[in-house]
């Protein structure tokens, strides 16, 4: 199967993309991990990419096709894939379009994971990073043992960037006027879903939907 996970930053497609993989044995493509690695790399793409999604606004289109072609054409993704953070506006999805086409191959669903305003800055601000190995936690959801300290390795947490309300908001907004219009381009295969839910509600939904 090909499977595409909309829903604005914080909506919990990648949660839920690693169930779907999990369940179905096909990779979890996200776009946000092929940019923070190319950050992280501190490549020129990974530089130009750094100045967009710290001030909230979407990477150009042709340099997430390019990344989205090459990824999809690698043997593991012969029996399918998930889509986590692609397309974001139409032009991509029409890049993308051309891609599938290419190899022969159609979307058959399209989830869109809905969520509130509201809902996404709580969830999103109160993330926090550890600054040596990376691991994940939030204030609320996930709290480390010690405040502002890692579990895993003492490492100090921070908040990226993105993760600060202002930028949150912004990014909303982009998503709304960008990416919102897909649900209508992909109306033929989209299902939507309540992503204020917990995440269990939102898995067993998703894997009827699937099944």
């Amino acid at each position: 199967m090909i499977i595409i996970l909309l829903g604005p930053p914080g909506s919990g497609k990648g949660t839920q993309a690693d169930k779907i993989r999990d369940m179905l044995k096909i990779p979890h493509i996200s776009t946000g991990d092929m940019l923070r690695e190319a950050i992280k790399n501190n490549s020129p793409i990974g530089k130009e990419v750094k100045q967009y999604l710290d001030s909230g606004k979407l990477v150009p289109d042709e340099t997430i096709i390019k990344l989205i072609s090459q990824r999809t054409n690698q043997t593991d993704c012969e029996k399918g894939f998930i889509l986590d953070g692609f397309p974001r506006t139409i032009n991509q999805a029409k890049g993308l379009d051309l891609i599938l086409n290419q190899m022969k191959r159609k979307i058959d669903k399209v989830i869109n994971m809905a969520v509130s305003e509201e809902i996404l800055v709580e969830r999103l601000s109160g993330r926090r990073t550890c600054s040596k190995c990376g691991a994940p936690y939030h204030i609320k959801y996930r709290p480390p043992e010690k405040e502002n300290i890692c579990n895993k390795c003492g490492g100090k947490l921070y908040q990226r960037d993105d993760d600060k309300p202002e930028t949150i908001k912004q990014r909303f907004q982009v998503y709304q006027q960008q990416t919102a219009p897909l649900l209508d381009y992909y109306k033929k295969v989209v299902i939507n879903v309540n992503g204020d839910e917990n995440i269990d509600k939102i898995s067993n939904r998703i894997a009827s939907i699937i099944k």
